[in-house]
């Protein structure tokens, strides 16, 4: 006999549990959770237990906030005790860096309706009498944040998950899974010896320490890996006796590396080493460990634990009663792997370094898009098909220690992480020549790809800032530079998918919004639409002959849209996919003298009449052939992307650099055509998400009125919100650097009449208007051109208005020309 269930998590800790409740909550029955052991008997039940909103990532402050909203009503819900204690929290500021990051959480939280404020030394004094004050600027106060019994919290959910019919089985070990031919996953599980097989429709691997091996069964191989963390307990403090409630959690990123609270009437520190962090289990966890814990190691922690106890100056003197040494897991780049795991109906909802904290929201999000196809927030920076290095035990290890290092440190506006870099990326022939050129790279998707390019030694490296930096200058001249006479940037990184097949034309046209370009060489802008009318990704479509598509799209959804596409395809539709996004290098060329460049080059004719404005051609420039060549534009002025075989790339610069009679184009990187873009108002992939449909984004001149999937509710009246580019009050001075203006750099809180109406999705300093522009959602009411509203950018709140849409060329003149 094979039983079946339409959806199966595997593991029972936090994010397990929280999954199957929210699935159940959403109304989804026949589900099961298996558990090889007691639930909460990996990661979760040692965990510290803490939740808080001091963070500045949109998505993680929407999940604390379900956290701190969800844990206090379990215990009625379900009966269950959780023990909540919010008790708030402090996080300490000793530098001006610090104080920064916390104004930019401060605009999020405000925002989202969550009580915080920044608080001087006195103010922190009031609230935590025995933390010392040396060298504390400020701190940022987040009163709802609070700490929970992590088994008991786990339980509740559980308790909730079996009310709404959820069967939980524990001690019940899955052995095993298969993929039958429909797509369908089989399992078999172990229970005192008796074995079971389930015909499973979906799978979802909530696996924590074991969800590595869990997904090597399917052939995964999951970029994360298992850290040692500790926290240690001390003896009863006297001092505590005589308070009135609960200390608030402390922060201290700088001297502590960790958190310190009461723990009852002792004190606890939880540390994040700075050096020599241990990774635990690097190829597999023992099955038949349960509640594993490991003789703490003092020597690692001692600097920072000495700390701790010397700040928290009445824990000096004490013992330590209890030290837990446990592994949590951490996944390279921080983020948890929640979603589509690349194999059909094989879910993840693992790789979390703060289960307590972030379960709540993970559970609820996910579980809105297995159910309904999206969340009501981006998941795109938890799609565990986001990565595109190369994952090996070496870049696992080093990257997930590099994460745990990390977890105390100033998560800068686009920082990207350096290590592993360049050893496990993808690079173009290009790279070297470039870097010695003055490339400062960034990472997407795996690839090393040009950000801007230092005038100088000293500028080349990453700059970090919560402000205008020497940056702003460096991409000011490059945006000159494309404008004035033509730049040439390696874009190499785009995705690039050809689609063919007897039926590729109505395939596309059946999940695409736009109408097919009808010509051998015709292009067209288009949005891949789902069922629900959400949109799915944006693509530039070039068809290549009648049964065959090139579609380039951003790197960061190379895996995910080209999965999401095969899973449209309907049983022996005749259409294929190839992927030849490394086969192909990209090199963009653009500004008015392009055409005068490209033409020493090739004789093709780059004239309007032969080769307008949305088309491509495959040309021969200079001794490359096969060069595709599609006169398309993300910089707003006349440009030609060259889509040429990658490796011939270094020899397609070679001509396009020697063809300069005057002077060579200017080397320019993303930066600057972020800057270029949001001009001439361009959306991003920060505005374009299945979150919401074209009607939202402004985006139906791309769409025909039917025909397409999801076309009636793309189509709908945008009644949530929509999309507004702001444009905003340069502060008085802004010309001078040196007063280090902050501009918005995403998720800040955009206000209207004391109400926060929208957040922030994307940003860039328009040169040509002198101005930091802004992308957002609002309320429809407030989308109305010159419509003024406020963004709360650290300290300071600026005025802003909606446009008119572009601020540079808008009648497209200068594309066109």
């Amino acid at each position: 006999m094979v039983a079946h269930a339409q959806i199966a998590i595997i593991g029972g800790g936090v994010m397990g549990c929280s999954l199957a409740y929210h699935l159940a909550k959403e109304g989804l029955r026949n589900i099961v959770l298996f558990e090889k052991a007691a639930l909460t008997s990996g990661s979760t039940w040692h965990a510290a237990g803490q939740v808080t909103h001091s963070t500045n990532n949109d998505n993680l402050a929407r999940m604390a906030l379900h956290a701190t909203e969800l844990y206090p009503s379990l215990e009625q819900e379900t009966g269950q005790s959780v023990t909540w204690h919010g008790c708030g929290s402090l996080r300490i500021a000793y530098t001006d860096e610090e104080i920064d990051w916390l104004q930019a959480t401060l605009s999020l939280g405000k925002g989202l309706g969550i009580p915080m404020e920044m608080i001087d030394p006195p103010q922190i004094r009031a609230l935590h009498p025995f933390y010392s004050l040396e060298g504390v600027k400020a701190a940022l106060h987040t009163p709802d944040d609070g700490h929970v019994d992590p088994a008991g919290v786990t339980l509740a959910l559980a308790a909730g998950a079996r009310k709404h019919g959820v069967d939980i089985k524990t001690d019940t070990r899955v052995l095993g899974i298969e993929q039958e031919a429909d797509g369908a996953l089989r399992l078999e599980t172990s229970s005192e010896g008796a074995r079971e097989r389930w015909r499973c429709e979906r799978v979802v691997n909530a696996g924590g320490l074991y969800a590595r091996q869990i997904a090597a069964w399917l052939g995964l191989d999951l970029p994360m890996a298992n850290m040692l963390h500790h926290y240690f307990v001390t003896e009863s403090v006297p001092e505590f006796a005589a308070l009135t409630k609960e200390l608030p959690v402390v922060r201290d990123d700088r001297h502590v590396s960790g958190y310190l609270r009461m723990e009852q009437q002792s004190g606890l520190i939880g540390i994040y080493e700075k050096k020599n962090p241990v990774t635990i289990w690097d190829d597999e966890v023992p099955w038949e460990e349960e509640h594993p814990l490991f003789d703490p190691d003092y020597e690692r922690v001692a600097p920072w634990l000495q700390q701790g106890l010397e700040r928290f100056s009445v824990l000096a003197n004490l013992g330590i009663k209890r030290a837990v040494h446990g592994g949590i897991t951490h996944p390279v780049d921080g983020n948890m792997l929640l979603g589509p795991s690349g194999v059909p109906n094989f879910w993840l909802c693992c790789g979390s370094s703060v289960g307590i904290g972030w379960g709540a929201g993970a559970g609820k999000y996910l579980a809105q898009w297995i159910v309904h196809g999206a969340a009501d927030i981006s998941m795109a920076s938890f799609d565990p098909r986001r990565f595109g290095a190369k994952i090996d035990k070496e870049y696992r290890i080093a990257k997930a220690k590099e994460d745990y290092l990390l977890r105390h440190e100033i998560p800068f506006p686009h920082f990207d992480r350096p290590q592993c870099r360049p050893s496990h990326s993808k690079t173009t022939p290009l790279y070297e020549r470039l870097k010695g050129q003055g490339a400062v790279y960034e990472d997407v998707y795996g690839w090393e790809r040009a950000y801007f390019y230092a005038r100088s030694e000293s500028e080349a490296r990453p700059i970090h800032s919560f402000r205008r930096s020497p940056l702003h200058a460096i991409v000011r001249e490059e945006v000159a530079g494309v404008r004035a006479n033509c730049g040439l940037a390696d874009m190499s990184a785009f995705a690039k998918l050809e689609v063919y097949g007897r039926e590729a034309a109505s395939f596309l046209e059946r999940v695409s919004s736009n109408a097919l370009p009808q010509k051998e060489g015709d292009i067209s802008l288009t949005y891949m639409i789902a069922d629900n009318g959400r949109i799915e990704g944006e693509a530039t479509c070039m068809r290549l002959a009648a049964d065959r598509f090139y579609l380039v799209y951003a790197a960061v959804r190379e895996a995910a849209l080209l999965a999401w596409l095969q899973e449209q395809c309907r049983k022996g539709e005749g259409v294929a996919f190839d992927n030849v996004s490394e086969k192909r290098g990209v090199l963009l060329l653009a500004g008015p003298e392009s055409r005068a460049l490209l033409a020493r080059c090739t004789n093709a004719p780059l004239d309007n009449e032969h080769f307008p404005w949305l088309s491509g051609k495959s040309l021969t420039v200079g001794s490359v052939e096969d060069v595709r060549a599609m006169r398309v534009s993300y910089t707003g002025e006349l440009a030609w992307e060259l889509h040429a075989p990658m490796v011939q790339l270094e020899q397609l610069y070679d001509f396009l650099q020697q063809a300069a009679t005057t002077r060579p184009p200017v080397l320019f990187g993303t930066a600057a055509l972020n800057a270029l873009r949001m001009e001439k108002a361009y959306k991003s992939g920060k505005e374009i998400t299945p979150e919401v449909t074209l009607s939202e984004a402004c985006l139906l001149r791309f769409a025909r009125k039917e025909g397409f999937q999801g076309a009636k509710a793309s189509r709908t009246l945008a009644r949530r919100w929509k999309i507004a580019l702001l444009q905003l009050e340069e502060p008085p001075g802004a010309l001078s650097e040196a007063e280090k203006i902050a501009d918005p750099t995403g998720a800040e809180s955009v206000w209207h009449e004391g109400a926060c109406v929208g957040f922030v999705t994307s940003t860039g300093f328009g040169y040509g208007v002198g101005a930091c522009l802004a992308w957002c959602y609002l309320p429809p009411m407030l989308c109305q051109p010159d419509t003024e509203v406020e963004v709360m950018v650290l300290e300071t709140t600026r005025k802003a208005r909606v446009t008119r849409g572009a601020v540079w060329d808008p009648a497209n003149a200068r594309i066109k020309s």
